[in-house]
């Protein structure tokens, strides 16, 4: 979409040069005289067209891109570097020359100029402070409602800043918000009746910021830092059932820009939404019952599962494909022949044996590629794919229960999940496809994504000298097939002209076409169990981190949550355990967190909803350490020394693979 060209004015004469204002900023440092340096913010700061004239890197330039602001951004940020250490006269003069500019009268569409100017302006470090919020957030407004051509250009622009410049941007409208929600002042705004507009502008803006850090590779700042925390202490529901009302337009919703909303408040809205769903489902249960004049039993409140350990996958399918209509109802697992009540114990035991078994190399659903230590479906043509809905629904209830799983699946995979978010209602239409790149092939098959990067560069004549076709060879069950990656492909030939398209028909094969019916069940397992709008707000790492938890560890917090029984935390057995394992490489953390709760990601709350407990085991010093995964609980034998206790646990958390389940 193009905005229409508009005849750029006559800039005025630049009155400095970068070099002439750092000149009259030391000189003031000797004679004291601001006089210099006054008349310059006087001048620049009085109109738009003035701030052009300043900060254009030629005046006779139009700079129609959006490649090029066309400002001088070294002149930009040592203007405002210099501005925080001036008199409060100077200060003030550029904000009465702000109020003007915004002030002035607009007819017609903005033109470039006005747009540089609002990216200069929305620089301003002034804005930090609160006794100009109320300048800021007209400034906010002007840009929330340009039209979309102008948003494009501003996007663009905002892509081409410092990491440093760009990442305070973001953190000054943040706690812009913040402030406004939560004032520590209240007397310091106008009543939030009057001024209702201000943090959805400030939104608008954050979203344009959040497309360009989404378009610049790498990104500027992580996704994480546009997450606004001051959100987990508003009503969260109220926010997702105005969304769930009213979408995209008439109210503002924060789920209309969930970028800013933490992985822990969408995991709340999640789990408020399920819960909902749970108790709604359960209760029409319980009507059901009542009206059929039969006796209520409290086991219909439940998902209850109960299977064979001998025939654990067959179970479970069959009872998951049963009960489907429970799948939103709280999950209970008992294991035939085996006394003891679920109290989430069990479940999580039925999770991590189901999953180990599926995902062993032998059980053939999926491969496992040790350079990018990840699965991947197997591409192996069956009659029968239910047990690939399985794995979807396991990882359902598992979000849903608030279990996280020891799954490596690769990033592109939850991409695919959410293709889309929400099951089309017509099931012809394609799920779980998504445009693929080198960089999710590398993902997976980082040693053929670099072998086709190379065929990419390659200077030389690629028909001659890789003799390719648009076919490809996989092997099944011992057996090479043959697959064209385009009607008639074992007869065209790659070429230095097609290779583009060999190459993305190939990935697209690979990571879509070639395992279509396994994900499309996978897909679907997933969202029989997780229908909710709420998936709407999720990125795909996201939904890989409410699912496998948090690969970032932080260990003090464990030591903070760590219950103990038998022991008390004072004991110097437990002194040396925090000694050694604070002490520990992130390698060996991680393996002490694999050993005592099944994986080495933290769940979305942080490691106090690990539950973590430290048992006394008495029993000789010579013994290892012993855990109970399913209790996230590790038995920790009285060793007399550090060393000795050291050595055990190293050894116990090292060696524990294949020894089963405790």
């Amino acid at each position: 979409m193009k905005a229409p060209l508009l005849p750029e004015p006559v800039l005025p004469i630049q009155p400095k040069t970068m070099k002439d204002f750092q000149e009259d900023v030391e000189k003031v440092k000797s004679s004291g005289d601001w006089k210099a340096v006054y008349d310059f913010y006087l001048t620049t700061f009085d109109s738009f067209p003035e701030l052009n004239a300043a900060f254009k890197k030629d005046a006779t330039t139009s700079f129609n891109t959006i490649e090029d602001s066309g400002i001088n951004a070294k002149f930009v940020n040592a203007v405002y570097d210099a501005l925080l250490n001036t008199p409060q006269d100077i200060q003030k003069t550029v904000l009465k020359g702000i109020i003007n500019s915004l002030l002035r009268e607009w007819k017609g569409p903005r033109s470039k100029d006005d747009l540089r100017a609002y990216f200069i302006l929305l620089q301003n470090p002034q804005f930090n402070n609160t006794s100009t919020y109320v300048i800021y957030a007209h400034l906010l407004r002007q840009i929330a409602t340009l039209v979309e051509a102008d948003h494009h250009f501003l996007v663009h622009w905002f892509k081409k800043l410092s990491q440093k410049r760009f990442k305070q941007l973001v953190e000054r409208l943040l706690q812009f918000i913040s402030l406004r929600l939560f004032p520590a002042k209240p007397e310091e705004f106008p009543p939030i009746t009057k001024c209702s507009w201000w943090i959805p502008s400030a939104s608008k803006v954050l979203a344009l910021l959040n497309t360009a850090n989404s378009l610049a590779h790498p990104p500027l700042i992580p996704y994480t830092d546009f997450y606004n925390s001051t959100l987990d202490h508003i009503d969260l529901m109220e926010e997702y059932h105005t969304w769930q009302s009213f979408g995209n337009s008439h109210r503002f919703s924060f789920c209309q820009y969930p970028f800013v909303i933490s992985i822990a408040a969408k995991k709340i809205i999640i789990q408020r939404d399920s819960e909902q769903q749970m108790i709604s489902i359960a209760r029409q249960s319980l009507v059901d019952k009542v009206s059929r004049r039969q006796r209520p039993d409290m086991n219909m409140l439940f998902l209850n599962m109960k299977v064979r350990r001998t025939h654990l996958v067959s179970d479970s399918l069959d009872e998951l494909t049963r009960k489907r209509a429970d799948l939103k109802k709280k999950l209970k697992v008992t294991f035939v022949g085996e006394a003891g009540l679920d109290m989430g114990g069990l479940t999580k035991e039925w999770f991590l044996l189901l999953i180990r078994q599926i995902f062993h190399p032998d059980y053939g659903m999926f491969t496992y590629h040790k350079d990018s230590h990840c699965h991947w479906f197997s591409s192996f043509k069956c009659d029968n794919y239910s047990e690939f809905r399985l794995v979807g629904i396991l990882m359902g209830l598992a979000v849903y229960n608030s279990i996280t799983l020891d799954i490596r699946f690769p990033p592109c995979c939850y991409k695919k999940l959410l293709s889309p978010p929400i099951v089309p209602s017509d099931q012809n239409t394609p799920v779980g496809i998504c445009s693929i790149t080198t960089e999710d092939l590398c993902q997976i098959m980082p040693e053929l994504a670099h072998g086709l990067s190379e065929l990419l560069a390659y200077e030389g004549n690629v028909e001659e000298d890789f003799f390719s076709t648009f076919q490809v060879f996989q092997e099944e069950f011992g057996i090479i097939k043959s697959y064209n990656l385009k009607p008639g492909g074992d007869k065209i030939p790659v070429t230095n002209q097609n290779r583009k398209e060999y190459v993305q028909l190939y990935i697209d094969f690979l990571l879509n076409k070639s395992i279509y019916k396994q994900f499309a069940a996978f897909y679907y397992g997933f969202h029989s169990v997780c229908a909710s709008n709420a998936l709407m707000l999720l990125r795909p790492e996201e939904v890989e981190i409410l699912v496998c938890g948090s690969p970032e560890l932080d260990m003090h917090a464990l030591q903070r949550s760590t219950q103990y029984d038998g022991y008390a935390k004072t004991d110097l057995t437990i002194r040396y355990f925090w000694d050694v394992v604070l002490g520990f490489p992130l390698d060996l953390q991680k393996k002490l967190l694999h050993f005592t709760t099944g994986s080495d990601r933290v769940p979305v709350g942080g490691m106090a909803d690990l539950n973590f407990k430290i048992s006394k085991n008495e029993t000789s010093t010579n013994w290892l350490p012993v855990a109970h995964t399913c209790f996230n609980q590790l038995c920790l034998p009285p060793y007399k020394s550090k060393k000795d206790l050291k050595q055990k646990l190293i050894i116990g958390i090292s060696n524990s693979e294949g020894f089963g389940l405790e």
